[in-house]
């Protein structure tokens, strides 16, 4: 069975017109720090970078 506590859902947050586009998960022990992605965005119609919310 695999442990339960590590892995976390994300929500990802385009960093141009603010639209929260994505939900990941990611292990909090391994990457503490703050995911950056670049993403496609649909209300901006291009690439561009998301950041992970608080």
């Amino acid at each position: 069975m695999a442990k339960v506590g590590n892995r976390q859902f994300k929500t990802l947050t385009c960093t141009v017109c603010k639209s929260q586009n994505y939900r990941t998960d990611k292990n909090v022990k391994n990457t503490p720090e703050r995911l950056e992605l670049n993403k496609y965005c649909n209300v901006c119609k291009k690439h561009t970078p998301h950041k992970e919310e608080k």
